[in-house]
């Protein structure tokens, strides 16, 4: 079938809930993708960093396969032997001590602020249905009922109430209005390294450090989602190593099931993670066969720093040239490594349709940023190609 009827089929039978570029892909490797009729096109999102090791990365391709031979899903009413392999290797890159492993970035979350909270009861001392979590305006962190009751994007948030109540939402990057906020019955501080769907954002230098400060002297978790900033994207393995902060929870996923399989992860040491007991939490598919085989694979590549360097040095190159865009196009650019958030001084849904018409895949958020996630692997010639159109679509529009 063509690209229109397949569209066609998508617009009949698919909830609207997403607005994709008039583009069907049929194959994909490393950082290029082929849609139905055989265009070929650069990739400069990277399914908003899940694909940060590229399409089809050979070593991810081949451990998947092994492991389809092998067994994939046993649940975790059984062990099985990547299990006790994946636990250790991740807790190991975190420098942590236990992993508890979900699907969805947005379960891993969950997660998250059910560890917090339960910590704080049993661990702080909270009483009973008093625990309170600080997060950040701009935030995103999935798109559940409980995760969009502290957030502040109509979008995510409009006709889903009655809301989860527990949670004050404060200004991103203003220590002083965090500290403000934090109680005796705070038992986490829920943050964005960088604020991806917001726009890349990122926070103030020393904001991160202050973040952490302020969290121990309230005795209360540091909670880093770094799903989508984590494992490579902005040049360090966790981008608050930028700060060299260490949080108490890494909330982790996207990248670690390498663009084949999704797999989350909560990292943590054994005073937080250890407040479970059987039966208390669970997930049929979390932590199977399969996608433990991948993600061992996917930290055994991080662990080389390869792609932690090249984000670092394609970086580099990619924030020059896009702070020689002129001002009367583009208003601020921001972010880290192979990430931008290009803020346009006009919509950038017509600027994605032009890329995409060249042979460039990015996409709009927030109607005037163009955000930039190349798979970390791309060539740095490939890279230059791309922003070359961008240059010429500013130009035009």
């Amino acid at each position: 079938m063509n690209t229109n009827d397949l569209r066609e089929l998508s617009e009949l039978h698919s909830a609207h809930n997403y607005h994709p570029l008039p583009i069907v892909i049929a194959e994909a490797e490393g950082a290029w993708v082929i849609d139905v009729e055989g265009r070929r096109y650069l990739d400069m999102l990277a399914a908003y960093s899940a694909v940060n090791f590229g399409h089809r990365h050979p070593r991810l391709v081949e451990a998947a396969k092994r492991q389809l031979d092998r067994v994939t899903l046993v649940s975790r009413a059984f062990d099985h032997d990547q299990f006790g392999l994946f636990v250790t290797e991740l807790a190991e890159l975190a420098g942590k001590d236990m992993v508890l492993p979900m699907n969805s970035g947005a379960e891993a979350v969950e997660t998250a602020l059910k560890t917090a909270r339960k910590w704080g009861y049993e661990v702080k001392g909270v009483p009973a249905e008093q625990a309170n979590i600080i997060t950040f305006e701009g935030n995103f962190h999935g798109r559940t009922t409980t995760i969009v009751s502290f957030s502040t994007d109509p979008d995510a948030r409009n006709s889903y109430g009655p809301f989860t109540p527990g949670f004050r939402t404060v200004p991103y990057g203003d220590a002083e209005a965090l500290r403000a906020a934090v109680d005796e019955n705070t038992v986490g501080v829920l943050i964005e390294p960088i604020q991806g769907e917001a726009g890349v954002n990122v926070p103030p230098s020393g904001f991160l450090t202050a973040v952490r400060e302020i969290c121990t002297e309230a005795g209360a978790l540091m909670l880093a989602d770094e799903i989508q900033s984590g494992l490579g994207r902005t040049g360090t393995t966790f981008a608050v190593e930028h700060e060299n902060v260490v949080p108490d929870v890494y909330i982790l996923g996207k990248a670690l099931g390498g663009g084949i399989m999704p797999i989350s992860a909560v990292v943590a040491d054994q005073e937080v993670l250890g407040v479970f007991k059987p039966g208390q939490h669970g997930s049929t598919f979390g932590g199977n066969p399969l996608a433990c085989a991948i993600a061992r694979e996917v930290i055994a590549i991080l662990k080389t720093g390869e792609f932690q360097e090249r984000s670092r040095t394609l970086g580099a190159h990619l924030h020059e040239r896009l702070g020689a865009l002129p001002a009367e196009r583009v208003r601020e650019v921001r972010g880290r490594g192979l990430w931008a958030g290009v803020e346009l001084n006009g919509k950038a849904r017509p600027v994605s349709e032009r890329l995409m018409e060249r042979g460039v895949l990015a996409k709009e958020t927030h109607e005037t940023t163009l955000r930039l996630a190349p798979p970390l692997m791309i060539d740095k010639s490939d890279l230059d190609w791309a922003l070359d159109h961008l240059e010429a679509v500013l130009a035009e529009l």
